[in-house]
């Protein structure tokens, strides 16, 4: 696992930042849209936002006297691939499973 996935799910893993990604799925949102949504103070959400930017998770958008946080793909893209890896496995050891259950229950039928 990189350096990157492991700074984007230790910042993911705080339940705030969490939220905000969660909101931020539906399109992009102002810090002050962000803070009513979750019922925080804008400099807590500001905090939060620098966290999940840091990680690579948003990115900033300047416009006049707001800033705009949009979500990155790259950083999701990275996770799904790590846990692709695992989906495999578990696949693969389902299907053992699958054909041990199958063999225990000829053997049943056959006695």
């Amino acid at each position: 696992m990189g350096l990157h996935l492991i700074t984007a799910m230790n910042a993911l893993s705080e339940p705030n930042r969490f939220q905000i990604v969660e909101l931020l799925r539906d399109g992009p949102l102002t810090v002050g849209e962000i803070a009513v949504k979750l019922g925080m103070l804008q400099p807590q959400t500001s905090k939060h936002l620098r966290v999940l930017n840091k990680a690579g998770i948003v990115k900033v958008e300047a416009s006049a006297n707001k800033r705009i946080y949009h979500l990155q793909q790259e950083p999701f893209q990275d996770i799904d691939a790590w846990l692709g890896s695992f989906r495999q496995l578990w696949n693969d050891r389902f299907d053992r499973l699958e054909d041990y259950l199958k063999q225990m229950q000829e053997n049943e039928n056959n006695n």
